[in-house]
């Protein structure tokens, strides 16, 4: 069946992709692997949300904040709250079940087509080399799903890479960051935590004075480190972090936790992949029995749940028409075709051990993601969103977040539209027209006011 645009992968950024399509007009169709929406929100349950803020400024706005607030409305999400470790701002903490709930119900009013249960197999093109859908495999065969514009949400460019895009992927040495498979911990008191964390104020990361520590303001805790060093000093745990890393939820008795580590993987390596989804559920049990046996307000905690697959922080990205670069993040560089702002510091985990490297862009500060990032440098009838866009590893670390990617779907959604409706490729949308539909959408592309 032929459609205006296609989005392979319902993921974060490729979720906010159909909607802009469809609310802009264009006929969509959202092919996800799995039986529900929401890739790493969901399905690698990777929250809290971080961040929507540069300093008290929000700079994230659209499809993204739309999400934050229906899931407010229905008790699924408290906002974004500060952040007591200190890293961001803000982090927004939600609920996985309702936000998969919520998908369906926002595709379902945009009028977007799904198509569930199908994997990426490889690209289509016409006879001039030009990208026309993708084809799938399903539980009744190959099918082919074809449009005038495809989106490659997939995270791992998928449809980009059999497309012959160019590809890159790591470090200089080929290296990604480590994966991670998130859980969360119910019948936790916090209070019984923030007790301890008052009694040691130099247990935790945070600018809290220790007597405000209390249940409420431990929205997210880094450190305890006494108890973890003890605890590897015992060999009670393996895994290769420096500290005990868990958040707020929107429940006042559950945490999510963000410790597992699988280092020196390929995400795109299939039997690296099997042995990263087994050590990774390997490490749940040790770390549940280390915050039961160590951790002050966890004695009586359960696994509530773990994700359906580890959270990969990194594969593959495209070689675009324009790549960000380290120096474009933290020099906070603007651009005449800024789809996206972000604040979130480059954020590298040890490839190969414990440890991550942080830099920092200056307080208050913001830099844009060009169109051209979204844009294969040599193949048309393509654009890509998610964390597969043209940057550098490092600039990676930064864009990957998940405010970032959808308001990057929104953009790949909205151009893709846009290129339909003016007859024209998505590299010759005219990129003015584009941003004035994205402000007019809530993106928040505002720029601060020069210094006099």
């Amino acid at each position: 069946m032929q459609h205006d645009v296609l989005v392979v992968g319902g993921g974060n950024a490729g979720c906010a992709a159909a909607l802009a399509a469809a609310r802009c007009g264009a006929r969509t169709r959202l092919v996800e692997r799995y039986g529900f929406l929401g890739g790493t929100a969901t399905a690698g349950m990777v929250g809290p949300w971080m961040t929507f803020h540069s300093g008290s400024e929000r700079i994230v706005g659209g499809i993204a904040q739309e999400m934050v607030e229906r899931l407010i409305a229905r008790g699924g999400s408290p906002g974004h709250i500060g952040d007591a470790s200190d890293y961001v701002p803000t982090i927004t903490p939600f609920d996985p079940e309702m936000h998969k709930a919520l998908l369906f119900e926002m595709m379902r009013e945009a009028g977007v087509e799904l198509l569930l249960h199908a994997y990426v197999l490889d690209a289509l093109k016409d006879s001039g080399g030009v990208v026309s859908g993708a084809r799938f495999a399903t539980v009744a065969g190959p099918r082919e799903e074809r449009a005038t514009i495809t989106i490659d949400a997939t995270a791992d460019a998928y449809v980009a890479a059999s497309a012959g895009v160019a590809v890159q992927q790591g470090d200089a040495k080929g290296r990604v960051q480590p994966a991670s498979l998130m859980f969360r911990l119910s019948h936790v008191d916090l209070a019984r935590t923030a007790e301890y964390v008052r009694e040691r104020a130099d247990q935790m990361r945070t600018s809290l004075a220790p007597e405000a520590r209390n249940a409420q303001a431990l929205t997210a805790v880094a450190g305890l480190y006494e108890l973890w060093n003890a605890a590897r000093a015992r060999g009670d745990v393996s895994v290769p972090r420096e500290l005990v890393s868990f958040f707020a939820t929107p429940y006042p008795d559950e945490v999510t936790v963000n410790m597992t580590r699988v280092v020196d993987i390929d995400p795109l390596d299939p039997d690296d992949l099997t042995r990263a989804e087994i050590e990774a559920r390997g490490q749940v049990p040790e770390l549940v029995a280390f915050f039961k046996g160590d951790v002050p307000g966890f004695e009586d905690c359960r696994l509530a749940a773990t994700a359906t697959q580890i959270g990969i922080r990194e594969s593959r990205r495209i070689v675009g028409e324009y790549t960000l670069t380290r120096d474009d993040v933290l020099q906070a560089r603007t651009f005449d075709d800024a789809i996206a702002r972000s604040a979130y510091p480059i954020d590298i985990h040890n490839p190969s051990g414990s440890g991550t490297t942080t830099f920092r862009l200056a307080p208050g500060a913001s830099y844009e993601i060009p169109y051209r990032c979204l844009v294969p440098a040599s193949v048309d009838g393509l654009l890509v969103a998610g964390r597969c866009i043209s940057t550098t590893h490092e600039a990676l670390a930064s864009t990957r977040l998940t405010p970032t990617v959808m308001t990057l779907g929104q953009g790949a959604g909205t151009a893709a539209a846009l290129a339909v409706a003016a007859g024209v490729r998505p590299r010759d949308v005219d990129t003015h027209a584009l941003r004035e539909r994205l402000t007019r959408d809530g993106v928040d592309l505002r720029r601060p006011a020069p210094v006099a």
